[in-house]
Protein backbone atom coordinates (compact mmCIF):
# COMPACT_ATOMS: atom_id res chain seq x y z
CA UNK A 1 0.00 0.00 0.00
CA UNK A 2 1.03 3.30 -0.30
CA UNK A 3 2.61 1.65 1.01
CA UNK A 4 -0.43 1.63 2.71
CA UNK A 5 -3.23 3.05 0.79
CA UNK A 6 -5.69 0.65 -0.77
CA UNK A 7 -9.30 0.78 -1.75
CA UNK A 8 -11.33 -1.65 -3.79
CA UNK A 9 -9.59 -2.78 -6.92
CA UNK A 10 -9.21 -5.66 -9.29
CA UNK A 11 -6.81 -8.49 -8.45
CA UNK A 12 -4.49 -7.28 -11.20
CA UNK A 13 -3.83 -4.00 -9.47
CA UNK A 14 -1.01 -3.55 -6.96
CA UNK A 15 -1.81 -3.89 -3.30
CA UNK A 16 -0.90 -0.28 -2.56
CA UNK A 17 -2.40 1.62 -5.47
CA UNK A 18 -5.71 2.94 -4.23
CA UNK A 19 -4.60 3.73 -0.73
CA UNK A 20 -1.77 5.60 -2.44
CA UNK A 21 -4.44 7.48 -4.37
CA UNK A 22 -6.15 8.42 -1.11
CA UNK A 23 -2.90 9.60 0.45
CA UNK A 24 -1.95 11.52 -2.69
CA UNK A 25 -5.31 13.25 -2.62
CA UNK A 26 -4.84 14.03 1.07
CA UNK A 27 -1.41 15.48 0.38
CA UNK A 28 -2.75 17.62 -2.44
CA UNK A 29 -5.61 18.89 -0.30
CA UNK A 30 -3.42 19.72 2.68
CA UNK A 31 -0.78 21.40 0.56
CA UNK A 32 -3.42 23.61 -1.05
CA UNK A 33 -5.14 24.37 2.23
CA UNK A 34 -1.92 25.27 3.96
CA UNK A 35 -0.86 27.51 1.09
CA UNK A 36 -4.18 29.36 1.26
CA UNK A 37 -3.98 29.85 5.01
CA UNK A 38 -0.33 30.76 5.06
CA UNK A 39 0.53 27.78 7.26
CA UNK A 40 2.85 26.20 4.78
CA UNK A 41 6.44 27.03 4.07
CA UNK A 42 9.54 25.54 2.61
CA UNK A 43 13.14 26.32 3.42
CA UNK A 44 13.81 29.94 4.14
CA UNK A 45 17.18 30.24 2.45
CA UNK A 46 17.63 32.97 -0.11
CA UNK A 47 18.40 32.13 -3.70
CA UNK A 48 21.83 33.65 -3.19
CA UNK A 49 22.92 30.96 -0.72
CA UNK A 50 25.99 29.06 -1.84
CA UNK A 51 27.48 25.87 -0.44
CA UNK A 52 30.35 26.54 1.92
CA UNK A 53 33.78 25.01 1.47
CA UNK A 54 32.83 21.91 3.47
CA UNK A 55 29.76 21.26 1.33
CA UNK A 56 27.32 22.53 3.95
CA UNK A 57 25.05 25.54 3.89
CA UNK A 58 24.38 27.58 6.98
CA UNK A 59 21.89 25.71 9.15
CA UNK A 60 22.25 22.43 7.25
CA UNK A 61 23.10 19.13 8.89
CA UNK A 62 24.53 17.16 5.97
CA UNK A 63 27.64 17.55 3.81
CA UNK A 64 26.99 17.21 0.08
CA UNK A 65 29.49 17.12 -2.81
CA UNK A 66 29.82 19.67 -5.61
CA UNK A 67 27.92 18.16 -8.55
CA UNK A 68 27.76 21.04 -11.01
CA UNK A 69 27.03 19.85 -14.54
CA UNK A 70 25.66 16.46 -13.43
CA UNK A 71 22.09 15.38 -14.12
CA UNK A 72 19.79 13.07 -12.16
CA UNK A 73 16.39 11.51 -12.76
CA UNK A 74 14.16 10.57 -9.81
CA UNK A 75 11.08 8.38 -10.35
CA UNK A 76 8.02 8.10 -8.09
CA UNK A 77 4.29 7.60 -8.57
CA UNK A 78 3.43 10.78 -6.66
CA UNK A 79 1.10 13.29 -8.31
CA UNK A 80 -0.58 16.58 -7.44
CA UNK A 81 0.51 18.39 -4.30
CA UNK A 82 2.62 15.45 -3.17
CA UNK A 83 4.72 15.66 -6.33
CA UNK A 84 4.85 19.46 -6.24
CA UNK A 85 6.16 19.49 -2.67
CA UNK A 86 8.75 16.79 -3.34
CA UNK A 87 10.03 18.84 -6.26
CA UNK A 88 10.85 21.62 -3.78
CA UNK A 89 13.04 19.14 -1.92
CA UNK A 90 14.78 18.18 -5.17
CA UNK A 91 15.22 21.86 -6.01
CA UNK A 92 17.00 22.43 -2.70
CA UNK A 93 19.33 19.52 -3.43
CA UNK A 94 20.09 21.04 -6.82
CA UNK A 95 20.77 24.43 -5.28
CA UNK A 96 23.17 22.98 -2.72
CA UNK A 97 25.10 20.77 -5.15
CA UNK A 98 24.69 22.34 -8.59
CA UNK A 99 23.16 19.14 -9.98
CA UNK A 100 20.17 19.25 -12.32
CA UNK A 101 17.41 17.00 -10.95
CA UNK A 102 14.40 15.90 -13.03
CA UNK A 103 11.31 14.26 -11.55
CA UNK A 104 9.99 11.35 -13.63
CA UNK A 105 6.29 10.52 -13.04
CA UNK A 106 5.94 6.74 -12.73
CA UNK A 107 2.92 4.49 -13.05
CA UNK A 108 1.73 1.75 -10.74
CA UNK A 109 2.98 -0.85 -10.24
CA UNK A 110 6.28 1.01 -10.21
CA UNK A 111 8.31 -2.21 -10.51
CA UNK A 112 6.73 -2.81 -13.94
CA UNK A 113 7.36 0.82 -14.88
CA UNK A 114 11.01 0.53 -13.88
CA UNK A 115 11.33 -2.77 -15.73
CA UNK A 116 10.30 -1.14 -18.99
CA UNK A 117 12.72 1.75 -18.39
CA UNK A 118 15.59 -0.60 -17.63
CA UNK A 119 14.77 -2.79 -20.63
CA UNK A 120 14.97 0.34 -22.78
CA UNK A 121 18.34 1.26 -21.30
CA UNK A 122 17.02 4.39 -19.57
CA UNK A 123 16.55 3.69 -15.87
CA UNK A 124 16.14 6.66 -13.54
CA UNK A 125 19.02 7.26 -11.17
CA UNK A 126 16.86 6.96 -8.04
CA UNK A 127 13.37 5.56 -7.48
CA UNK A 128 10.97 5.81 -4.55
CA UNK A 129 9.53 2.35 -3.84
CA UNK A 130 6.41 1.76 -1.74
CA UNK A 131 6.91 -1.64 -0.09
CA UNK A 132 9.65 -3.85 1.39
CA UNK A 133 8.63 -6.43 -1.20
CA UNK A 134 9.27 -3.97 -4.02
CA UNK A 135 12.73 -3.23 -2.63
CA UNK A 136 13.49 -6.94 -2.52
CA UNK A 137 12.27 -7.35 -6.10
CA UNK A 138 14.60 -4.56 -7.23
CA UNK A 139 17.50 -6.25 -5.44
CA UNK A 140 16.65 -9.72 -6.75
CA UNK A 141 16.52 -8.33 -10.29
CA UNK A 142 19.95 -6.75 -9.66
CA UNK A 143 18.53 -3.27 -10.32
CA UNK A 144 19.15 -1.76 -6.89
CA UNK A 145 22.63 -0.75 -5.73
CA UNK A 146 23.76 -0.82 -2.08
CA UNK A 147 23.81 2.55 -0.35
CA UNK A 148 27.17 4.18 0.25
CA UNK A 149 28.73 5.00 3.64
CA UNK A 150 27.44 8.60 3.67
CA UNK A 151 23.80 7.55 3.25
CA UNK A 152 24.22 4.76 5.78
CA UNK A 153 25.68 7.24 8.27
CA UNK A 154 22.62 9.49 7.89
CA UNK A 155 20.32 6.49 8.40
CA UNK A 156 22.21 5.39 11.50
CA UNK A 157 22.02 8.90 12.95
CA UNK A 158 18.41 9.74 12.11
CA UNK A 159 16.37 6.52 11.98
CA UNK A 160 15.36 3.83 14.43
CA UNK A 161 16.76 0.39 13.73
CA UNK A 162 13.36 -0.78 12.57
CA UNK A 163 13.20 1.75 9.74
CA UNK A 164 16.79 0.96 8.78
CA UNK A 165 16.06 -2.75 8.67
CA UNK A 166 13.07 -2.24 6.36
CA UNK A 167 15.52 -0.97 3.74
CA UNK A 168 17.85 -3.96 4.04
CA UNK A 169 17.97 -7.08 1.89
CA UNK A 170 20.35 -9.88 2.79
CA UNK A 171 21.88 -7.72 5.50
CA UNK A 172 22.85 -4.92 3.08
CA UNK A 173 21.32 -1.45 3.11
CA UNK A 174 19.60 -0.79 -0.20
CA UNK A 175 16.97 1.80 0.68
CA UNK A 176 16.33 4.88 2.81
CA UNK A 177 12.72 5.49 3.89
CA UNK A 178 11.82 9.07 3.13
CA UNK A 179 8.06 9.16 3.61
CA UNK A 180 5.72 7.34 5.97
CA UNK A 181 2.05 6.89 6.80
CA UNK A 182 0.66 6.49 10.30
CA UNK A 183 -2.13 3.91 10.13
CA UNK A 184 -2.82 3.71 13.85
CA UNK A 185 -5.28 6.55 14.37
CA UNK A 186 -8.90 6.94 15.45
CA UNK A 187 -10.67 10.08 14.27
CA UNK A 188 -13.58 11.36 16.32
CA UNK A 189 -16.36 13.89 16.17
CA UNK A 190 -15.40 16.43 18.82
CA UNK A 191 -18.98 17.60 19.41
CA UNK A 192 -20.17 14.03 19.94
CA UNK A 193 -17.43 13.40 22.49
CA UNK A 194 -18.23 16.68 24.25
CA UNK A 195 -21.93 15.87 24.45
CA UNK A 196 -21.16 12.38 25.74
CA UNK A 197 -18.56 13.53 28.25
CA UNK A 198 -16.12 11.10 26.62
CA UNK A 199 -12.36 11.43 26.93
CA UNK A 200 -9.59 10.49 24.49
CA UNK A 201 -8.60 6.94 25.50
CA UNK A 202 -5.08 5.60 25.86
CA UNK A 203 -5.99 1.95 26.46
CA UNK A 204 -8.52 -0.44 24.91
CA UNK A 205 -10.61 -0.54 28.07
CA UNK A 206 -10.84 3.25 28.01
CA UNK A 207 -11.86 3.09 24.34
CA UNK A 208 -14.73 0.80 25.28
CA UNK A 209 -15.72 3.20 28.08
CA UNK A 210 -15.72 6.12 25.64
CA UNK A 211 -17.74 4.06 23.15
CA UNK A 212 -20.34 3.27 25.79
CA UNK A 213 -20.59 6.95 26.73
CA UNK A 214 -21.11 7.88 23.07
CA UNK A 215 -23.75 5.15 22.73
CA UNK A 216 -25.53 6.32 25.88
CA UNK A 217 -25.65 9.85 24.44
CA UNK A 218 -27.64 8.56 21.48
CA UNK A 219 -24.92 8.20 18.82
CA UNK A 220 -23.55 4.93 17.41
CA UNK A 221 -19.88 4.75 18.48
CA UNK A 222 -18.08 3.39 15.41
CA UNK A 223 -18.19 3.72 11.65
CA UNK A 224 -16.59 0.75 9.85
CA UNK A 225 -15.86 0.66 6.11
CA UNK A 226 -16.34 -3.07 5.82
CA UNK A 227 -17.05 -3.06 2.08
CA UNK A 228 -13.31 -2.49 1.67
CA UNK A 229 -11.63 -5.52 3.21
CA UNK A 230 -8.34 -3.69 3.73
CA UNK A 231 -9.84 -1.55 6.50
CA UNK A 232 -10.61 -4.74 8.43
CA UNK A 233 -7.04 -6.01 8.04
CA UNK A 234 -5.85 -2.70 9.48
CA UNK A 235 -8.16 -3.12 12.49
CA UNK A 236 -6.76 -6.60 13.07
CA UNK A 237 -3.14 -5.54 12.64
CA UNK A 238 -3.36 -2.78 15.23
CA UNK A 239 -5.01 -5.01 17.82
CA UNK A 240 -2.63 -7.88 17.09
CA UNK A 241 0.55 -5.75 17.19
CA UNK A 242 -0.33 -4.26 20.56
CA UNK A 243 -1.66 -7.47 22.10
CA UNK A 244 0.72 -10.12 20.74
CA UNK A 245 3.78 -7.89 20.37
CA UNK A 246 6.21 -7.12 17.54
CA UNK A 247 7.90 -10.54 17.46
CA UNK A 248 4.64 -12.46 17.03
CA UNK A 249 3.53 -9.87 14.47
CA UNK A 250 6.66 -10.58 12.42
CA UNK A 251 6.10 -14.32 12.66
CA UNK A 252 2.49 -14.07 11.50
CA UNK A 253 3.47 -11.68 8.70
CA UNK A 254 6.01 -14.24 7.47
CA UNK A 255 3.60 -17.13 8.13
CA UNK A 256 6.13 -18.86 10.36
CA UNK A 257 3.28 -19.25 12.85
CA UNK A 258 -0.20 -20.26 11.76
CA UNK A 259 -3.38 -18.24 11.86
CA UNK A 260 -4.71 -20.92 14.20
CA UNK A 261 -2.20 -19.69 16.82
CA UNK A 262 -3.77 -18.70 20.19
CA UNK A 263 -2.53 -15.13 19.70
CA UNK A 264 -4.82 -14.77 16.66
CA UNK A 265 -7.74 -16.12 18.68
CA UNK A 266 -7.07 -13.50 21.34
CA UNK A 267 -6.97 -10.65 18.80
CA UNK A 268 -10.17 -11.74 17.05
CA UNK A 269 -11.90 -12.11 20.41
CA UNK A 270 -10.86 -8.56 21.27
CA UNK A 271 -12.13 -7.23 17.93
CA UNK A 272 -15.44 -8.98 18.58
CA UNK A 273 -15.97 -6.68 21.57
CA UNK A 274 -16.75 -3.98 18.98
CA UNK A 275 -17.71 -5.90 15.86
CA UNK A 276 -19.95 -8.23 17.86
CA UNK A 277 -22.11 -5.41 19.17
CA UNK A 278 -24.43 -4.40 16.35
CA UNK A 279 -25.42 -1.26 18.22
CA UNK A 280 -21.75 -0.20 18.36
CA UNK A 281 -21.29 -0.27 14.55
CA UNK A 282 -23.15 2.13 12.26
CA UNK A 283 -25.70 0.11 10.30
CA UNK A 284 -24.70 -3.07 12.11
CA UNK A 285 -22.59 -5.66 10.34
CA UNK A 286 -24.72 -5.61 7.18
CA UNK A 287 -24.54 -1.83 6.99
CA UNK A 288 -20.79 -1.81 7.56
CA UNK A 289 -20.26 -4.41 4.83
CA UNK A 290 -22.03 -2.09 2.39
CA UNK A 291 -20.04 0.98 3.47
CA UNK A 292 -16.88 1.81 1.54
CA UNK A 293 -13.99 3.58 3.22
CA UNK A 294 -14.72 7.18 2.08
CA UNK A 295 -18.32 7.00 3.32
CA UNK A 296 -17.20 5.43 6.58
CA UNK A 297 -15.21 8.60 7.26
CA UNK A 298 -17.66 11.23 6.05
CA UNK A 299 -20.65 9.77 7.89
CA UNK A 300 -18.89 10.39 11.20
CA UNK A 301 -18.64 14.11 10.44
CA UNK A 302 -21.99 14.93 8.84
CA UNK A 303 -25.40 15.30 10.48
CA UNK A 304 -24.54 17.92 13.08
CA UNK A 305 -24.92 16.62 16.64
CA UNK A 306 -26.38 13.37 15.36
CA UNK A 307 -23.96 11.84 12.85
CA UNK A 308 -24.21 8.17 11.98
CA UNK A 309 -21.17 7.46 14.16
CA UNK A 310 -18.89 9.21 16.63
CA UNK A 311 -15.58 7.60 15.65
CA UNK A 312 -13.85 6.07 12.62
CA UNK A 313 -10.55 4.21 12.54
CA UNK A 314 -7.94 4.70 9.80
CA UNK A 315 -4.68 6.38 8.88
CA UNK A 316 -3.63 9.97 8.36
CA UNK A 317 -5.01 9.81 4.81
CA UNK A 318 -8.57 9.99 6.23
CA UNK A 319 -8.03 13.77 6.30
CA UNK A 320 -8.97 14.11 2.66
CA UNK A 321 -12.36 12.50 3.28
CA UNK A 322 -13.02 14.64 6.33
CA UNK A 323 -12.26 17.66 4.15
CA UNK A 324 -15.25 16.72 1.99
CA UNK A 325 -17.49 17.59 4.94
CA UNK A 326 -17.97 20.88 6.77
CA UNK A 327 -15.91 19.59 9.70
CA UNK A 328 -12.66 21.40 10.39
CA UNK A 329 -9.71 19.16 11.20
CA UNK A 330 -8.33 19.94 14.63
CA UNK A 331 -11.57 21.59 15.77
CA UNK A 332 -14.59 19.52 14.73
CA UNK A 333 -12.62 16.44 13.72
CA UNK A 334 -9.92 15.35 16.13
CA UNK A 335 -7.67 12.31 16.36
CA UNK A 336 -6.02 10.08 18.95
CA UNK A 337 -3.55 7.19 18.58
CA UNK A 338 -4.98 3.68 18.44
CA UNK A 339 -5.21 2.67 22.11
CA UNK A 340 -2.91 0.09 23.68
CA UNK A 341 -4.58 -3.31 23.82
CA UNK A 342 -1.86 -5.28 25.55
CA UNK A 343 1.56 -3.73 25.88
CA UNK A 344 2.10 -0.34 24.30
CA UNK A 345 0.01 1.50 21.75
CA UNK A 346 0.53 0.06 18.26
CA UNK A 347 1.96 1.91 15.31
CA UNK A 348 1.31 0.27 11.96
CA UNK A 349 2.90 2.11 9.09
CA UNK A 350 3.60 2.21 5.41
CA UNK A 351 6.16 4.24 3.53
CA UNK A 352 8.21 5.08 0.44
CA UNK A 353 11.95 4.39 0.26
CA UNK A 354 14.66 5.83 -1.98
CA UNK A 355 16.67 3.25 -3.93
CA UNK A 356 19.70 3.86 -6.16
CA UNK A 357 19.36 2.28 -9.62
CA UNK A 358 22.33 3.96 -11.34
CA UNK A 359 25.28 4.02 -8.98
CA UNK A 360 27.02 7.40 -9.09
CA UNK A 361 28.26 10.06 -6.72
CA UNK A 362 25.22 12.17 -7.53
CA UNK A 363 22.67 9.39 -6.94
CA UNK A 364 24.29 8.41 -3.65
CA UNK A 365 24.41 12.07 -2.58
CA UNK A 366 20.70 12.50 -3.29
CA UNK A 367 19.75 9.50 -1.13
CA UNK A 368 22.08 10.83 1.57
CA UNK A 369 20.20 14.13 1.42
CA UNK A 370 16.80 12.38 1.53
CA UNK A 371 17.95 10.50 4.65
CA UNK A 372 18.85 13.77 6.37
CA UNK A 373 16.49 15.94 8.42
CA UNK A 374 17.18 18.80 6.00
CA UNK A 375 15.15 17.22 3.19
CA UNK A 376 12.33 15.96 5.38
CA UNK A 377 11.97 19.30 7.17
CA UNK A 378 11.33 21.08 3.86
CA UNK A 379 8.42 18.78 3.01
CA UNK A 380 7.13 18.60 6.59
CA UNK A 381 6.58 22.37 6.57
CA UNK A 382 4.46 22.06 3.44
CA UNK A 383 1.94 19.69 5.08
CA UNK A 384 0.42 16.40 4.00
CA UNK A 385 3.60 14.51 4.84
CA UNK A 386 5.04 12.45 7.68
CA UNK A 387 8.69 11.52 8.06
CA UNK A 388 10.11 8.48 9.89
CA UNK A 389 13.26 10.58 10.46
CA UNK A 390 13.50 11.08 14.24
CA UNK A 391 15.77 14.14 13.82
CA UNK A 392 12.98 16.19 12.22
CA UNK A 393 11.66 18.66 14.78
CA UNK A 394 7.94 18.33 15.51
CA UNK A 395 7.75 22.12 15.18
CA UNK A 396 8.40 21.66 11.45
CA UNK A 397 4.88 20.32 10.98
CA UNK A 398 2.31 23.04 10.28
CA UNK A 399 -0.44 22.11 12.76
CA UNK A 400 -1.18 20.15 15.93
CA UNK A 401 -2.86 17.28 14.09
CA UNK A 402 0.19 16.68 11.91
CA UNK A 403 2.48 17.00 14.92
CA UNK A 404 0.48 14.44 16.91
CA UNK A 405 0.58 11.93 14.04
CA UNK A 406 4.30 12.44 13.48
CA UNK A 407 5.08 12.15 17.19
CA UNK A 408 3.23 8.82 17.46
CA UNK A 409 5.10 7.51 14.43
CA UNK A 410 8.57 8.48 15.62
CA UNK A 411 8.08 7.70 19.31
CA UNK A 412 7.24 4.09 18.44
CA UNK A 413 10.97 3.52 17.92
CA UNK A 414 11.57 -0.06 16.82
CA UNK A 415 8.11 -1.20 17.90
CA UNK A 416 6.29 0.09 14.81
CA UNK A 417 5.57 -2.46 12.11
CA UNK A 418 4.90 -2.27 8.38
CA UNK A 419 1.37 -3.16 7.28
CA UNK A 420 1.07 -6.95 7.57
CA UNK A 421 -1.30 -7.55 4.67
CA UNK A 422 1.05 -5.62 2.38
CA UNK A 423 3.83 -8.01 3.33
CA UNK A 424 1.69 -11.02 2.43
CA UNK A 425 1.27 -12.55 -1.03
CA UNK A 426 -1.36 -10.55 -2.90
CA UNK A 427 -3.71 -13.52 -3.17
CA UNK A 428 -3.99 -13.51 0.62
CA UNK A 429 -3.47 -9.91 1.72
CA UNK A 430 -4.55 -7.77 -1.21
CA UNK A 431 -7.40 -9.16 -3.30
CA UNK A 432 -11.08 -8.21 -2.98
CA UNK A 433 -13.35 -11.14 -2.26
CA UNK A 434 -10.48 -13.47 -1.41
CA UNK A 435 -8.08 -14.39 1.37
CA UNK A 436 -7.77 -12.24 4.46
CA UNK A 437 -10.06 -9.52 3.13
CA UNK A 438 -12.98 -11.92 2.62
CA UNK A 439 -12.30 -13.92 5.78
CA UNK A 440 -12.40 -10.80 7.97
CA UNK A 441 -15.55 -9.57 6.20
CA UNK A 442 -17.14 -12.90 7.08
CA UNK A 443 -15.93 -12.47 10.66
CA UNK A 444 -17.49 -8.99 10.83
CA UNK A 445 -20.75 -10.66 9.81
CA UNK A 446 -20.36 -13.43 12.41
CA UNK A 447 -17.93 -12.38 15.17
CA UNK A 448 -18.81 -15.41 17.31
CA UNK A 449 -17.08 -17.77 14.86
CA UNK A 450 -13.51 -17.17 16.02
CA UNK A 451 -12.28 -20.74 15.47
CA UNK A 452 -13.92 -20.99 12.04
CA UNK A 453 -12.40 -17.67 11.00
CA UNK A 454 -8.96 -18.81 12.12
CA UNK A 455 -9.31 -22.03 10.12
CA UNK A 456 -10.30 -20.12 6.96
CA UNK A 457 -7.48 -17.62 7.41
CA UNK A 458 -4.93 -20.40 7.82
CA UNK A 459 -6.23 -22.33 4.81
CA UNK A 460 -6.06 -19.26 2.58
CA UNK A 461 -2.68 -18.14 3.94
CA UNK A 462 -1.12 -21.59 3.45
CA UNK A 463 -2.28 -21.67 -0.16
CA UNK A 464 -1.03 -18.16 -0.94
CA UNK A 465 2.32 -18.38 0.84
CA UNK A 466 2.91 -21.81 -0.64
CA UNK A 467 2.45 -20.49 -4.16
CA UNK A 468 4.09 -17.14 -3.42
CA UNK A 469 1.30 -15.32 -5.26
Amino acid sequence: MHSTLRMRKSPKQPTHSTRRAALTAAAAFLAGALALTGCGGGNDKSSDDKPSADGKESGSTVTLPELKGQSLEVAAVWTGGEQKNFKQVLAEFGKRTGAKVTFVPAQDPIINFLGSKIAGGQPPDVALLPQPGAIKQAVDKKWAKPLGPEAQAELSKNYSQGWQDLGKVGGKQYAAYYKAANKSLIWYNAKVFENAGAQEPKRWEELMTAAQAVYDSGVTPFSVGGADGWTLTDWFENVYLSQAGPDKYDQLAQHTIKWTDPSVKEALTTLAQIWGRKDFVAGGANGALQTEFPASVTQAFTGGDQPKAGMVFEGDFAQVNIAETKAKIGTDAKVFPFPAVGGQAPVVSGGDAAVVLKDSEAAQALVTFLASPDAATIQAKLGGYLSPNKSVALSAYPNDVQRKMAEALVSAGDNFRFDMSDQAPQAFGGTPGKGEWKDLQDFLKNPKDVAGTQAKLEKDAAAAYGSGS
